[in-house]
């Protein structure tokens, strides 16, 4: 039986352009440590090719790890959850909870690269869900909320801890407010 996080390919390639925005974000500083190296921005490309249908689930599941080795290559913190953001937005064609990796690792990134502003996550948060459309909101309302489910991203461990786990509790928190289905204020 699969996962309830890996969604349907409909529901995966509607969440795919979502993650895809979120990375491209904070890409940039990845690029700025290391110019040469065009896997992060790679994936957020296939990542909207596959929500386009330009490319297979399969294709993807192949070829996601590119970005996940391009952070083990940076220094800086923010360059390397710039990174990881980018490779979780393309692991969304092999499930769709990664969606929800690919903003909390941007809001990571962003806060990282501003410890001056301590409220710049919240607002990398609030950006995130302002750009969401409304069919990406309705499928990542069927995820399961985090460390509820055995079998995916949100599983207990790597994201049910620090600055990735409340980032994604607080757009699971948003998600859940019916009366919400827009702006997070």
């Amino acid at each position: 039986m699969a996962s309830p996080q890996t969604l349907s390919e409909t529901e995966r390639r509607l969440v795919a352009t979502w993650a895809a925005d979120c990375a491209e974000r904070v890409v940039a500083l990845f690029e700025a440590e290391a110019p040469a190296d065009a896997r992060p921005r790679d994936a957020i490309a296939r990542a909207r090719a596959f929500a386009r249908g330009e490319l297979t689930a399969a294709e993807e599941i192949r070829r996601r790890f590119g970005a996940g080795r391009a952070a083990r290559e940076v220094n800086s913190p923010a360059a390397v959850a710039a990174a990881r953001s980018a490779a979780q937005a393309a692991a969304v064609a092999h499930m769709g909870a990664h969606a929800l990796g690919a903003a909390a690792y941007a809001a990571k990134a962003a806060g990282l690269a501003a410890p001056d502003r301590p409220q710049m996550v919240d607002d990398e948060i609030h950006w995130q869900l302002e750009h969401m459309s409304a069919e990406a909101r309705a499928a990542l309302r069927r995820l399961p909320p985090l460390g509820g489910n055995s079998a995916g991203p949100l599983a207990p461990g790597l994201f049910t801890s620090g600055i990735l786990a409340s980032s994604i509790r607080a757009i699971q928190a948003h998600l859940a407010r019916p009366d919400q289905p827009g702006s997070c204020s």
